[in-house]
C-alpha cells in the first residue's frame, strides 16, 4: 500500500482499527462488538466498505471472534500465507484495500468446512 492510501485509512479508522487492518493486529477474544450480533445484513470492510460476509453465513465458533463459513464473493477476500507465531496460517485480507481481517481455518461447518475468523474492528455492518 502506498503512503497516500495508508494516510487516507489512518484518518478514517480509529487507532485500534488501523492497528488491526494495516499492522496485522488482533483484538482480544470475546471483546468484539460483532461477536454476538445477529441482525440480518452485510458485514463490510471497515476501511473501504467492500462487502465481505453475509449475516446468514455467520456462526458461533466459540473462539471469541466472529466467524463465517463463506465470504460474499471469493473475489472480495484474498488469502496470504502467514508464518508468524511459529505456525502456518492463512491470513484473510480485503481484496480491495488489503486490510487484514483475520485468518481462515479448515474446521468450520458445512457446506464449506471453512471458518473465517474475523476481527470485529476490521468490519462494519450494514443492516438489511
Amino acid at each position: 500500500m502506498n503512503n497516500q492510501s495508508s494516510d487516507k485509512y489512518q484518518e478514517k479508522l480509529t487507532p485500534e482499527q488501523y492497528n488491526i487492518c494495516f499492522r496485522q493486529g488482533t483484538e482480544p477474544p470475546g471483546s468484539g462488538k460483532w461477536l454476538h450480533h445477529d441482525a440480518e445484513g452485510m458485514y463490510v470492510c471497515a476501511a473501504c466498505e467492500q462487502e465481505l460476509f453475509k449475516s446468514d453465513t455467520k456462526f458461533d465458533s466459540s473462539t471469541g471472534w466472529p466467524s463465517f463459513w463463506d465470504p460474499t464473493a471469493k473475489s472480495n477476500v484474498k488469502t496470504v500465507d502467514d508464518n508468524s507465531m511459529g505456525v502456518h496460517r492463512l491470513e484473510v485480507q480485503c481484496s480491495n484495500c488489503h486490510a487484514h481481517l483475520g485468518h481462515v481455518f479448515d474446521d468450520g461447518p458445512a457446506p464449506t468446512g471453512k471458518r473465517y475468523c474475523i476481527n470485529s474492528l476490521a468490519l462494519n455492518f450494514k443492516e438489511k
